[in-house]
Parts: structure tokens; C-alpha cells; sequence
């Protein structure tokens, strides 16, 4: 089963970006879906990736994963690793094995070790929008409505950077109070802070989160700069995630020798797929460090993909779904996955269990223009007589 076709689409959503997926077909007939990690403004950037890729790829056996994965890694990228890379990367192996499983005739997760629970647990994300506080609380009881038990969302104002006005940190205590008060002491509120603050913020922070019962604090600083994070899961008594904005395993190994975190949350799409993610999540069981995988894609290809390895590694806790990618995905899934009450039921179909139908596909083209404004000089802080407003969020 040679690779003999490679083909991206980006699907225009509409919504806080676009998506991309990648399909590969076999010499023999097989064809398998993939999808990469893109970023608003990016979906072409990966894309183009996936194209130059192909012609290396194209030609060798689909079973050879690890194998081609390495040879792209060294002879393709010169042994640097980076998002655009991986997530092009991504798309090619969850596609092929897709075609796998199908070939096989199993589930992908039976293939990999077999299920090791039920079902896989969502939480609910791409659900609290940019608006005031009163308005995020109300779509919050929605998605509680929903049936999901734990929602993620970054409630700090403001463009991001390392120094946080008080304003903007008063702002956002009064967003999480205001949601744990409507959603109950039982509801899972996971907070997102985007790689923003310095240790002295990102710390203080946290500490005055701590009252409202939150069940985790993401990335509050860089997280490549692991002394920082460090610093605040030593001195802040909230499990600190990391990982959405770390790609290589290198990566991770680093985070995990530094004890820089309590829950890591790579994502499938941009860390070179389903092996990877078995890998990671492997380093990271001795540890004691538990998986929670980032899923900023759809809730068809990349979903399945992070659900069939969610299902099989032990250390798993919960992963993350985009309400807002619902309706579109809809659209254009011939099959998809069974989402019930902030629950996902394992796929029985050979392969992932997903299939797009491409003239659907075709028919929500990708948009060149861009979706967030660049702040401009006249925005940085101080600024005179400033009030905190939510922002577009760049995830």
C-alpha cells in the first residue's frame, strides 16, 4: 500500500478560523483523512506545507509511519522542528492511519493498544465569545444546558502582554466569580490564560483564583521559558497545564524533567500526530503527569484522532471540543462521532469512524482575509483613562 495521493482543503467556517484538512489515498484504492493545526491567518502557511511534503512522501509505503515522520523530521526540515512543520506532518499521518484501520478493518484505537475506557470526556470550548461579562455567564449556562459538565475560558481583557493592569485583573476575578455563581460548585471551570503574564502576575493571579474552586490554570506564562512557569506552580495551588504551544518531544521532555506542570495538553494535529501524542502521553505517565489533549480543530478528523488515542492511554483526564465548529462540520461529515452530554462514545467503524463529503467541502471555501486586527502603537499600556474590554482571542 504505496502513498500515491496527497490533497489539502481548507474549509471556510466562518467562525474564529478556518480549517484544514488533508487527504491521502493509496495506490490500491484506500483513502484515509488527516487534518493539521492552523492558526487564523496561517490555514494557506500549512497548507503550502502539506504540498511541498508530498512529493517526499508520495511513493512510500503507508505503513512506514515513524519511518517517514523521522526522514521528514532530518532530511525534509534539517532535524528543526516547528508548528508549520508538525502540523503538515499531522495531517499526513492521522490520514494514514485512517487507511490503516480501514485496510485492517478495526478501529484505530485497537490498534494501538485497545480501549482502555468507554468512552472519552469533552469539555466545551469556542463557546464564550469576546463580549461582556453578563453575556459570556449567559452563554456559559448554554453550554451547561448542553449537558457538558466542565467548559474552559480566558476571561483576562486586553491585548496580551507580560504586565497586567489591575483593572484588567479585577476584571477578570469578577468574570470567574460571576460564572462559578451560575454554574454551580460541581461544574469544572477551566481557566486560559494564553502564555500572557510574568511570574509575579501569572502567581498573584492565581493565587485569587484559588478561591472560586477552578480545576486548572493554562499556560499562565510562555511555555518555552519552563523556569517561569515553574516558578508559579510552586508558589499557586491550582493544577498548571501546558503544552498547547509546545510541539516536539524534546519539548516535553524538558517540561516534564523540570516538573513545570501537572497536566500537559498537546495537540494532536500539531505535534505529528497519533504517534506522537502515544509517545507524550507515555513520557508523561511515569511522572504522574496526566493528558488532557488541546483540540483547536474540528470536531470531525482531529477530534477522532485525539479521541482513538484518548481511549487508549491510561493517564487520560478530559480533552477539549469547539462548540463553534459544529454546524459547519455538520455540513459536511458523511459519518462522524457520537457526542452526548459532554461525552464522546468510541467509534466502531474501521479507521478513525469519520468521512467528509469533499463537494461539500469545496462548497465552504477558505476566505483570504484576515479575521484579527493587529493592535496599533496608540493601544500599548499605559494608556490614559482605559476600561477593561474582552478582545479577539488569538488561541
Amino acid at each position: 500500500m504505496k502513498i500515491a495521493r496527497i490533497e489539502s482543503f481548507i474549509l471556510g467556517t466562518g467562525s474564529s478560523k478556518d480549517l484544514l484538512f488533508c487527504r491521502v489515498e493509496t495506490d490500491d484504492g484506500f483513502y484515509g483523512w488527516g487534518e493539521g493545526y492552523v492558526t487564523a491567518g496561517k490555514e494557506t502557511v500549512i497548507a503550502e506545507c502539506v504540498k511541498a511534503m508530498a512529493p517526499y512522501v508520495i511513493g512510500r509505503s503507508v505503513f512506514n509511519i515513524r519511518h517517514t515522520g523521522q526522514v521528514l523530521f532530518e532530511d525534509f526540515a534539517i532535524r528543526r522542528g516547528s508548528m508549520e512543520l508538525l502540523s503538515a506532518w499531522s495531517a499526513i499521518e492521522i490520514a494514514s492511519w485512517d487507511i490503516i484501520g480501514k485496510r485492517a478493518g478495526l478501529p484505530v484505537y485497537n490498534l494501538l493498544g485497545g480501549a482502555s475506557r468507554e468512552r472519552v470526556r469533552i469539555y466545551a470550548n469556542g463557546w464564550a465569545g469576546r463580549s461582556t461579562i453578563e453575556e459570556g455567564v449567559e452563554r456559559g449556562r448554554k453550554i451547561k444546558a448542553m449537558g457538558f459538565t466542565a467548559a474552559k475560558f480566558d476571561p483576562f481583557p486586553g491585548p496580551w502582554r507580560s504586565y497586567v493592569d489591575r483593572k484588567d485583573e479585577d476584571f477578570a476575578i469578577d468574570y470567574v466569580r460571576a460564572m462559578r455563581e451560575a454554574l454551580g460548585p460541581d461544574f469544572e471551570i477551566l481557566v486560559e490564560a494564553h502564555r500572557r503574564f510574568a511570574p509575579q502576575h501569572a502567581i498573584r493571579i492565581g493565587r485569587r483564583l484559588a478561591e472560586f474552586n477552578i480545576d486548572w490554570y493554562e499556560e499562565p506564562c510562555l511555555a518555552d521559558n519552563l523556569a517561569l512557569l515553574k516558578e508559579v506552580r510552586a508558589a499557586v495551588p491550582i493544577p498548571i497545564v501546558t503544552g498547547e504551544a509546545l510541539y516536539t518531544k524534546e519539548q516535553f521532555a524538558a517540561c516534564l524533567a523540570e516538573r513545570a506542570a501537572d497536566i500537559l495538553n498537546p495537540d494532536i494535529c500539531a505535534i505529528g500526530g497519533i504517534t506522537a501524542l502515544l509517545d507524550i502521553a507515555a513520557m508523561a505517565q511515569p511522572h504522574a503527569v496526566i493528558m488532557s489533549p488541546h483540540n483547536y480543530n474540528s470536531p470531525l478528523i482531529g477530534m477522532a484522532a485525539t479521541v482513538h488515542v484518548s481511549a487508549v492511554i491510561p493517564n487520560f483526564r478530559i480533552t477539549e471540543y469547539f462548540v463553534n465548529f459544529e454546524d459547519i462540520c455538520r455540513e459536511i461529515a458523511i459519518t462522524g462521532l457520537t457526542v452526548n452530554e459532554g461525552w464522546i462514545d468510541l467509534p466502531t467503524m474501521p479507521g478513525l469512524g469519520i468521512d467528509l463529503d469533499i463537494e461539500r467541502l469545496r462548497a465552504h471555501p477558505h476566505q483570504e482575509a484576515t479575521k484579527h486586527g493587529f493592535r496599533q502603537y496608540w493601544e500599548e499600556y499605559p494608556r490614559k483613562g482605559y476600561v477593561p474590554k474582552l478582545s479577539e482571542t488569538r488561541i
